[in-house]
């Protein structure tokens, strides 16, 4: 890992900076070179959530719109780069799971007909 990142910021893709909490550890940042390369990553991502099983693929309301909204994807990403904005741009696996274990409850509801409002009025 140390020679992926030492190679990305010798070819200024990259740029670490001293961790200010802890001096010992770098924060990585993309350069202006670095973000001119979300159009093809935009895409990757989305071929990779089309042909392989991932947790974005998974979440395929959010590609379907990433695919027809490339521009205003792009723009958020860059806005979110010059603005240090390290907010999720996509809901990570714990996201998923949760969303899994909510899908699970609810077949789990249906299967034995019991009405949501009472199963929880009991676990009280």
């Amino acid at each position: 890992m140390a020679a992926r990142l030492k190679r990305l910021e010798d070819a200024a893709i990259i740029r670490g900076t001293p961790d200010p909490k802890d001096g010992r550890r770098l924060n990585y940042r993309l350069t202006e070179k670095g973000i001119d390369l979300a159009p093809v990553l935009l895409e990757l991502f989305i071929w990779a959530a089309r042909h392989e099983k991932t947790v974005a693929s998974s979440s395929c309301t959010v590609m379907e719109q990433m695919q027809q909204q490339r521009e205003r994807v792009l723009a958020e990403v860059r806005r979110r780069w010059r603005e240090q904005d390290s907010t999720p741009f996509i809901p990570g696996p714990e996201v998923a799971n949760v969303r899994r274990r909510r899908r699970a409850r609810i077949q789990k509801q249906k299967q034995t007909n019991i009405n949501p409002k009472r199963q929880r009025s009991r676990a009280r």
